[in-house]
């Protein structure tokens, strides 16, 4: 029998595994990039506390004068600025990812200087990017010199016994004096065997609580970037039901002008040659009964194509059989006349609203019809059911699988973007060869 071994060699592991992660984090690159984020703070927050003093001092000295309000839109615009540096420094070297906050939006449209300006100053955005420049400078005071300490004593004093030769050598003592007083002639010197490994063993302290003293300082970047230099939660969700709303309206209009093609080209277009055949058969009543009744069975049948045509778009609309009987049963029937076999769960002790029973059963159908185009399925099931204030839905289908959301355009993507539209959600798992499970959640109500 071969015996397989890692790149280690038999029965090793990982050398960063043999290694505590305790003793290993000093070393990581982690603590280097977040030391190196704590040492570019305070200059950068020098710079920018004193651009927001002076800016803010000057605009506010210079409201007596129009020329006031433009400085003081410049302070913001600049403080904006600072925020996207802050931001691109935040994700380079702790790796934070942090959403750019909303641009600055004249009311009503309005374009020009002095509306881009009056727009700023309402920001509340702008304000807080000016808190930020204001409230980091103390902070980045206080975290550069802890950082430093603990950065500059753990690794002086660990490394102590290789570089102690230089006192005696060019500082003419024997070593590092912890205290002196000339006028007694007392002196203490870190020179005995003891001294110079005690002061390694605690530099050596110092420099394994090193990293969680980064991580800690640094926590607190992260929640002044998050909470002051991101957007705000509720611009955030105004901002995207805005882009919800671009989306409802586009979907609405796509869908009357599907209905309204459907009209033109298909019942319209059979009741106009209705129409012209019974005219026809009006003029041959008398000329010739046989060809008149021929034609009047042709329009007949006409009829019913149109009728036909009629239901399946009053179907596609809003079926009458989900407003009768619920979700439940219109599912049932959209089942029925799937190509591919379709087991129907359905677990509802009330009714949802009606909104969310039509978005649901359009869903399903939409993946039904997917179903049945593309999977090469043998059997598909759906289930729905109630969890919490949500409504749960399930398609699967053992199918060759392959679905996903990813590609722009597709029919899954533009599902998703009417669902995310009422705040539900959509997920695809679909590996290929199979077999896909979509499941949606939708709000109740």
């Amino acid at each position: 029998m071969a015996t397989a071994y890692g790149p280690y060699g038999p029965g090793s592991e990982p050398r960063h595994r043999l290694v505590p992660p305790t003793l290993r984090a000093p070393f990581e690159a982690r603590v280097w990039r977040e030391f190196l984020y704590l040492l570019i703070s305070l200059p950068m927050a020098v710079l920018t506390f004193a651009y927001a003093v002076v800016m803010l001092s000057l605009g506010a000295g210079l409201l007596i004068t129009f020329l006031g309000v433009p400085v003081l839109g410049a302070a913001l615009a600049g403080c904006r600025g600072i925020g996207v540096v802050e931001r691109a420094r935040a994700r380079a070297l702790l790796r934070l990812e942090v959403a750019e906050p909303e641009p600055v939006r004249a009311a009503g449209g309005k374009r020009g200087p002095v509306s881009w300006v009056g727009a700023l100053l309402k920001s509340g955005t702008s304000w807080r990017h000016v808190l930020y420049a204001l409230l980091h400078l103390p902070w980045a005071i206080f975290a550069f010199t802890v950082a430093m300490v603990f950065a500059c004593y753990g690794w002086g004093f660990a490394t102590y016994p290789l570089w102690r030769w230089v006192f005696p050598a060019y500082v003419d003592q024997p070593g590092i004096e912890l205290f002196g007083d000339d006028d007694r002639g007392r002196h203490f010197y870190l020179d005995t065997p003891f001294e110079v490994a005690a002061s390694c063993g605690l530099g050596v302290l110092v420099l394994l609580a090193t990293p969680w003293v980064m991580r800690a300082l640094t926590s607190v970047d992260r929640l002044l970037v998050i909470g002051l230099l991101g957007p705000s939660r509720l611009a955030a969700r105004v901002w995207e039901l805005e882009s919800d709303r671009g989306t409802v309206v586009d979907t609405a209009a796509a869908d009357l002008r599907r209905i309204e093609r459907d009209l033109h080209d298909g019942a319209q277009a059979r009741l106009v040659a209705l129409a012209m055949d019974l005219g026809l058969a009006k003029e041959k009543l008398d000329e010739d009964p046989q060809a008149a009744a021929r034609m009047v069975d042709e329009a007949h049948g006409e009829i019913k194509l149109a009728l036909q045509e009629l239901r399946d778009l009053a179907r596609g609309i809003h079926p009458a059989i989900l407003t009768d009987r619920g979700l439940g049963p219109a599912l049932s029937a959209l089942a029925a006349r799937c190509t591919v076999p379709v087991t129907v769960t359905a677990d509802l002790p009330e009714r949802p609203a009606p909104a969310i029973e039509g978005i649901a059963y359009f869903t399903v159908s939409e993946l039904l019809q997917n179903i049945s185009k593309h999977s090469n399925a043998r059997t598909a099931d759906v289930d729905v059911w109630r969890a919490g204030g949500r409504v749960m839905l399930r398609v699967g289908d053992d199918g060759r699988g392959g679905a996903g959301v990813s590609a722009a355009g597709s029919g899954l993507a533009g599902l998703a973007e009417r669902i995310e539209a009422v705040d539900g959600v959509l997920i695809v798992h679909s590996p290929p060869g199979g077999p896909t499970s979509v499941t949606v959640e939708l709000p109740w109500r």
